[in-house]
């Protein structure tokens, strides 16, 4: 039995819930399970308008579609009964917005994903898998704060219920590219629109990995993290210089590349692994699993239980992953069928 047909039989006759399921990875999630022998699939999302476009999009009696806000835990529970998974990926993201408005990203990402654990708890679903970020590794913004949170949150979460019961992980993963956020589309507009591509500083460096490889670490996770992990997949990275000219040269653009400068809250590289999580991280091939702290706040057993062969520290970030050079670039791009759509009709112009 291979990987694909294992996971589609760990759906089949259940129910996934997907709270910010308009988004760019619900859309993914749709694609891959619509298909398999699942039960439903369940949309949350506060957006009417991208539910209906979604409801004409897809035209699936699989998909069910409920107006809330994760915000609101009534709203969360009139969503949960009879769900058996939940993949938890709503979120307020833009690393910009958040630095203006911090109590809102608190509200969603933090408050907003207690709601959905205590929900979940309260409701016996099995298995709940919370998205996470890069950003959430050393966060020097709101976003990446208020995620960090979200990962305590949750950790903290799983230590009060059986993982027999309700099993409580997270994920963590960089830049998906073409999703909402990714620079990707602004490059493809500006050159439509023969303006210059604008980098903020051409040596930064990203992690980037496409959405079937974010909705691949969340399955990985869902089939194999305990309660409390954190799964982290092996992605590369790109300079954001090599990124701008690797879209240029597959569009066959004479755009200049203007630096515009940093932004609020962004940092010039992320990080997946910081070196404490290094430390007792576990390898499993194309990912990390960094396993949750179960000791409890007996302090006495920190002084004589403390871990005295922590192994040597050593972060793993978006410099010392493998970079992807100028042709893997444009190769990792061309895997994604909204480059070719997009390359074919500016082509065919």
């Amino acid at each position: 039995m291979d990987v694909i047909e294992r996971k589609n039989i760990m759906f089949k006759e259940k129910t996934l819930l997907i709270t910010g399921g308009t988004g760019s990875f619900g859309n993914a999630v749709l694609d891959r399970f619509l298909d398999t022998d699942i039960r439903e699939i369940r949309i949350f999302s506060r957006d009417e308008k991208k539910q209906d476009d979604m409801r004409h999009k897809y035209n699936n009696d699989k998909i069910k579609y409920y107006i809330g806000d994760v915000r609101d835990l009534q709203s969360i529970k009139n969503a949960m009964y009879g769900v058996d998974y939940i993949f938890n990926a709503a979120a307020l993201k833009q690393v910009p917005s958040c630095e203006f408005f911090p109590l809102e990203a608190v509200k969603t990402n933090v408050i907003g994903t207690d709601n959905v654990l205590t929900a979940a708890i309260e409701y016996d679903v099995k298995k709940v898998v919370c998205l996470s970020t890069d950003k959430a590794a050393y966060p020097v913004n709101a976003m990446g704060t208020s995620k960090a949170m979200m990962e305590k949150v949750a950790v903290a979460k799983s230590r009060t219920i059986s993982p027999d019961k309700t099993l409580i992980c997270c994920t963590r993963y960089g830049n998906v590219m073409c999703s909402r956020g990714s620079v990707i589309p602004l490059f493809i507009e500006q050159i439509k629109s023969g303006l210059p591509l604008t980098v903020t500083e051409p040596s930064m460096t990203r992690f980037i990995m496409s959405l079937e490889e974010a909705v691949q670490l969340v399955l990985f996770a869902f089939e194999n993290a305990e309660s409390g992990d954190i799964m982290v997949q092996k992605a590369p990275a790109t300079t954001i210089d090599v990124l701008a000219r690797a879209v240029k040269e597959l569009f066959h653009s004479d755009n200049e590349i203007k630096t515009i400068g940093i932004r609020h809250g962004e940092k010039m590289y992320e990080t997946l692994l910081t070196n404490e999580e290094c430390a007792h991280a576990i390898d499993m091939g194309n990912f990390y699993r960094v396993p949750a702290d179960k000791r409890d706040l007996n302090y006495d057993k920190y002084f004589k239980e403390g871990n005295q062969e922590r192994s040597k520290l050593s972060e793993f970030n978006s410099n010392n992953t493998k970079l992807l050079t100028l042709k893997q670039t444009k190769e990792k791009l061309l895997t994604l069928s909204y480059i070719r759509e997009e390359i074919e009709a500016w082509e065919n112009r």
